[in-house]
C-alpha cells in the first residue's frame, strides 16, 4: 500500500492503520477528517472531492516523506477519498506511529496542514438549499 492514497470508495482503518505496527513504537497519533453539516453558516447536504489523481498522489508521497525527515517517526500514511460523500463520511485519515507521542503528534499535525494545503485536491460541497460551490483549498 502506498504512503498516501486517494480512495473512490470509504477505507477500511484498521487496513490503513495494520502496516504502522512496529515494537519500537510506543506511540500513534491520527488525524479523521469527516464531512460536517454546516460551512460557513450555510448548511451542507454533502461534498464531492476531485483529485488530479497522478499529482496529487506524487505530492501527497513527498508530504509523507517530508514528515519521515523532519519527525523522528517510525511510518507515516496518509488515505484521502475522492467522489461524492455524505454527511459524517471519513473523508481524510492521517496514522503516524513514533517512540514518543511528541513527534507522533508533531508529524500527524504536519502531514494533514501541508496536504491541505499543498495536494491538488478539490472540494465540492452541495449546500441543502439546493446549490454547490467550490471552496478554496485552504478552507478544505
Amino acid at each position: 500500500m502506498a504512503d498516501f492514497s486517494l480512495h473512490e470508495a470509504p477505507f477500511d482503518i484498521e487496513v490503513l492503520r495494520a502496516p504502522l505496527a512496529h515494537a519500537r513504537a510506543g506511540a500513534y497519533a491520527s488525524f479523521e477528517g469527516w464531512v460536517r453539516d454546516h460551512h460557513d453558516g450555510r448548511a451542507v447536504a454533502g461534498l464531492f472531492y476531485e483529485a488530479y489523481a497522478a499529482l496529487a498522489e506524487a505530492e501527497g508521497a513527498k508530504v509523507v516523506a517530508e514528515a519521515r525527515a523532519r519527525f523522528d517517526v517510525i511510518e507515516v500514511r496518509c488515505a484521502h477519498r475522492v467522489g461524492e460523500l455524505s454527511i459524517g463520511d471519513l473523508a481524510v485519515w492521517v496514522g503516524v506511529t513514533a517512540a514518543h507521542r511528541d513527534a507522533a503528534f508533531a508529524a500527524c499535525r504536519y502531514v494533514i496542514d501541508e496536504i491541505k494545503a499543498r495536494v491538488p485536491i478539490w472540494k465540492r460541497e452541495r449546500y441543502v438549499e439546493g446549490d454547490a460551490g467550490w471552496l478554496h483549498p485552504l478552507s478544505r
